[in-house]
């Protein structure tokens, strides 16, 4: 029976950072013909949905996040016609399309805010955040990136508010007419048939109205999961507003008009009360929401057991948790655990055994290592804000300002610049192994590729893991996490030992076993060495049994 459920609460994901995916002009920058080169593979993979970062025509100063215009393809990446293959190409391959979609701000290169900052009478004007400030910013808001929001214009003597970069000028969604042209905007890719948005910093969509300002905070360094309190600043006045609440309902209204149900994914950040708050009271503003607590991890099977139980609790259905181990902002989770593969494939098992939306950075099914690139000759914006303080130490402080180094080119196989590119990639490819690489890779059963395949297949194929509840079970032993999957017609139950040390578990309830990783041995009772683990039906089986 064809399972009910909406589809993108059973859906993975897995984001293309189409800069460094493949090239195929070898300009040394990836493309939309490249993408579609590589579709076969992703395929293959077991990929569900992928979410694109912005391809959109853009200055490039925060690679594609600046768009200067929302209906045109950046001719860096290709045509409009490319586009229109590649959705028309993923969706014959039976998967889906997910763009990212940047409401919050424009590049400062856009149309509309060269017309805005023209005169304080042109009609765009409106459209942008613009007050005066006596020679001083208007208040205290402190952006995201650790510098003042307020922006000087010297020819109309007032300031922009930019809660990013300065180059990026955040929209005024208390003017009408800016929320119907961006109502628009995402009408015009669902109308191309995208199948929904990943909605870049969208608790940055309202201000203040009354520009009050932002209350002391002791806390100074932000984490993926919270930039409500950074910088010495309560963001309380320009991040999380109710009216963006509000916003996350309307927007999700005004897509449900379409009949191929498309879905939205927030960057949000703050308490699970403020993702809660978006999610809607009655589940029915932003689909999901990026969860970021794995991203800093503790390798412990209680930080792994304690996030289950809490997911379980605050967000039960009908909301769905998300998993996320990287992105295009984060540095790579393969360099946290010291490049360790055994440790990888037991963070990958949990990501996708537990009840909820697995999101996959492109390059992590190889282990994609972390590049080495030094602040000071960094491309990413925010590296050269920051290109004096060494890379050492950034890393010693716990802040990541070097964005290039979880952006290096794709590994395809052993060829020049890695398959890549026949140019001269945008970023280097780095050192690799060849062992590094997918064509490698998709060869070995014991791969971390073969791993992240079997788990995307796993996830496809069995209605348990999509669509059933979760609840843990207590071990005799603290390194083993177990928990339980089941939907009324299968249960799955899934061990791992997080440990340096053997487990042997004797088992109260038997099954089939359906994966087994690290060297677990199965018999009368289960041996899980260090970092290994088990995935078993236990639906009415007696036996152990492969």
């Amino acid at each position: 029976m064809e399972n009910k459920m909406e589809w993108w609460k059973q859906t993975s994901i897995y984001q293309i950072y189409p800069w460094s995916f493949q090239d195929s002009n070898g300009d040394g920058i990836g493309d939309l013909p490249g993408i579609l080169r590589r579709l076969d593979e992703i395929q293959a993979l077991g990929v569900e949905t992928i979410w694109f970062s912005p391809f959109y025509e853009s200055p490039g100063e925060d690679f594609g996040y600046d768009i200067s215009d929302y209906t045109s393809i950046d001719p860096r990446f290709g045509t409009m016609a490319d586009c229109e293959r590649l959705i028309k190409e993923i969706h014959k391959r039976k998967m889906r399309v997910v763009l990212d979609m940047v409401m919050n701000h424009t590049s400062d290169k856009h149309p509309w805010f060269l017309e805005s900052k023209s005169s304080t009478t042109n009609p765009k004007r409106d459209f942008y955040i613009w007050k005066k400030g006596n020679k001083k910013a208007p208040n205290n808001w402190i952006s995201m990136v650790g510098k003042s929001g307020w922006n000087y214009d010297s020819k109309t003597d007032e300031y922009y508010y930019s809660n990013f970069l300065s180059f990026q000028p955040d929209l005024n969604y208390r003017n009408p007419k800016v929320k119907k042209t961006m109502l628009g905007v995402l009408d015009f890719w669902l109308q191309k048939g995208v199948d929904g948005f990943r909605l870049d910093i969208f608790n940055s969509i309202y201000k203040d109205e009354q520009f009050r300002d932002n209350p002391f905070s002791f806390r100074f360094f932000p984490t993926p999961d919270n930039h409500d309190e950074a910088f010495f600043q309560k963001k309380q006045y320009n991040l999380n507003l109710p009216e963006s609440f509000s916003f996350a309902k309307e927007v999700r209204k005004h897509i449900s008009k379409y009949k191929h149900k498309p879905f939205l994914i927030g960057e949000v950040s703050g308490s699970d009360q403020v993702l809660k708050s978006f999610l809607g009271e009655k589940a029915d503003g932003l689909n999901l929401v990026f969860q970021f607590e794995l991203i800093h991890f503790q390798y412990k099977a209680k930080f792994f057991k304690d996030l289950l139980e809490k997911n379980e609790t605050v967000f039960p259905n009908p909301y769905t948790p998300t998993y996320v181990l990287g992105n295009h902002d984060q540095r790579r989770y393969i360099d946290r655990l010291g490049g360790d593969v055994r440790k990888a494939k037991l963070l990958v098992c949990f990501q996708f055994m537990a009840r909820g939306v697995p999101i996959v950075y492109y390059g992590e099914e190889i282990g994609r290592k972390e590049g080495r690139l030094s602040n000071f000759f960094g491309k990413d914006p925010i590296a050269k804000m920051n290109r004096f303080l060494p890379l050492f130490l950034s890393n010693l402080l716990g802040i990541y300002i070097n964005r290039d180094n979880c952006r290096l080119p794709m590994l395809w196989d052993d060829s020049e610049n890695a398959g890549f590119s026949n140019g001269k990639p945008w970023l280097p490819v780095g050192s690799f192994q060849t062992t590094d690489t997918v064509k490698v890779q998709k060869k070995d059963p014991n791969s971390l590729w073969s791993h992240y395949q079997t788990l995307f297949h796993l996830r496809n194929n069995l209605g348990v893991i999509r669509d059933g509840s979760l609840k843990t079970i207590e071990t005799e032993n603290v390194d083993v996490l177990c928990f339980e999957r089941e939907n009324g017609k299968q249960t799955l139950r899934v061990y791992l030992n997080f440990g340096e040390t053997g487990v042997r578990l004797d088992v109260t309830k038997k099954g089939k076993v359906l994966y087994a990783f690290g060297g677990a041995e199965i018999g009368e009772t289960i041996l899980l060495p260090a970092h290994s683990g088990v995935i078993i039906d236990v639906t009415g089986k007696k036996s152990l049994k492969k």
